[in-house]
């Protein structure tokens, strides 16, 4: 396809290297050089023209409406001189693509590999070649920043039903919502949820001392503002001589141990308290969910399905609990809905984030990157198929 005035060759002879093409080491060029772009030559949706900036005029017409002669003049006015370098940065000399990932290489070749035994939530697993290369290495799906948009996004919001319905199936309980950020911003989300429907006065709440210690520090950090308690314990040992109105349990527990909570889980629901559990969803394939021996609410990461260690995250968590506390659940629930057309359609059913709903309401903040963890755990759960 070719521009009204350059061909498409031209466009692939630029080089827009800085030691190819003088024009871009010289910063006072870059207006000139945008006005190559903003010519009545070339269309105006053509990649460049909508991808290089605003053109010199355009520039101008800002300048103007702000009451400002130059960039640099507005640079002066809007950033404070205590904040500005007063001379340029010392950067080296810049690179072809070519050199600087060669460069890239030649660093990471540094790096020794070791067997991760750590543990605590983090397994190194496999991931399988379709899966990287179509997901975690396509631009197409960790690029996109509404990919919940139910106007265009059908296909995302279909794989995130689907993981909702995964975690259901494993946990035992009866709703999940479309993920949280790590296991530990989950059980402190569920932490918070257990305080707001605990009919009690109680203030405490129980974490037991074989959880993982990143997720008990989150839920201390999240505990201390809200002038809740966290007691630390034994689950076995626990006399229940303070009022709580809730519990946190591993499952199975940081050390790799299996406990059987249920009589543990029955005497918080004596107290009015909810139950936590925080489970790793690989263990759910054999051991009995959560929801089939009293939890409330299901909670814990995902990274065990084939998602990299990353140097900790970010990985996806899920969050499960009882159709009775839907209202109550933070996130977003993809439902299945119609269109004006009267067509199956999916939509973001419950929301609770603060884009959607009056600030004060709000109950929890997102980012997208975990919708991107999420389709890639769908992903790999239909390539590895369902074994009953």
């Amino acid at each position: 396809m070719q521009c009204q005035k350059y061909s498409k060759n031209w466009f692939d002879m630029l080089n827009f290297d800085a030691r190819a093409n003088q024009k871009a080491k010289d910063t006072n060029s870059i207006l000139d050089f945008q006005q190559q772009f903003s010519s009545p030559g070339i269309v105006a949706n053509s990649f460049a023209r909508r991808h290089i900036g605003p053109s010199t005029d355009e520039i101008e017409q800002m300048l103007k409406v702000l009451g400002f002669s130059s960039l640099e003049q507005l640079i002066e006015k809007t950033i404070p001189p205590t904040i500005r370098l007063s001379q340029p940065l010392e950067l080296p000399e810049p690179q072809t693509e070519y050199a600087a990932v060669a460069q890239l290489q030649e660093i990471a070749a540094k790096n020794q590999v070791f067997r991760s035994f750590i543990g605590q939530g983090y397994y190194d697993c496999i991931t399988p070649p379709v899966i990287r290369r179509n997901i975690l290495e396509n631009p197409g799906w960790y690029t996109a920043y509404t990919p919940y948009q139910a106007e265009i996004a059908q296909g995302r919001l279909e794989a995130l039903l689907n993981f909702q319905t995964m975690i259901i199936e494993l946990t035992g309980l009866e709703i999940a919502n479309a993920s949280l950020l790590d296991e530990g911003t989950a059980a402190a989300e569920a932490m918070s949820m257990s305080y707001g429907l605990c009919k009690t006065k109680a203030h405490a709440f129980f974490v037991s001392s074989s959880c993982h210690p990143q997720t008990l520090a989150v839920v201390e950090t999240r505990a201390k503002p809200l002038g809740i308690e966290v007691i630390v314990g034994s689950h076995q040992t626990f006399k229940f001589d303070q009022e709580i109105f809730g519990a946190l349990l591993q499952y199975p527990a940081t050390d790799g141990a299996v406990y059987d909570y249920r009589e543990f889980i029955a005497k918080v629901h004596e107290a009015g308290a909810l139950v936590t559990v925080a489970a790793d969803p690989l263990s759910l394939a054999l051991l009995t969910p959560p929801g089939e021996f009293g939890a409330d609410i299901a909670v814990g990461s995902t990274q065990r399905f084939g998602v990299p260690l990353g140097y900790g995250g970010p990985h996806a968590a899920y969050f499960a609990t009882r159709e009775a506390y839907k209202r109550q659940v933070p996130g977003r629930i993809v439902g299945v809905s119609q269109d004006a057309q009267g067509k199956k359609a999916l939509r973001l059913a419950l929301q609770t984030r603060e884009q959607h709903i009056r600030r004060e309401k709000r109950r929890v903040i997102f980012v997208l990157l975990k919708y991107y963890w999420q389709s890639w755990l769908l992903c790999m759960r239909c390539i590895m198929g369902r074994r009953d």
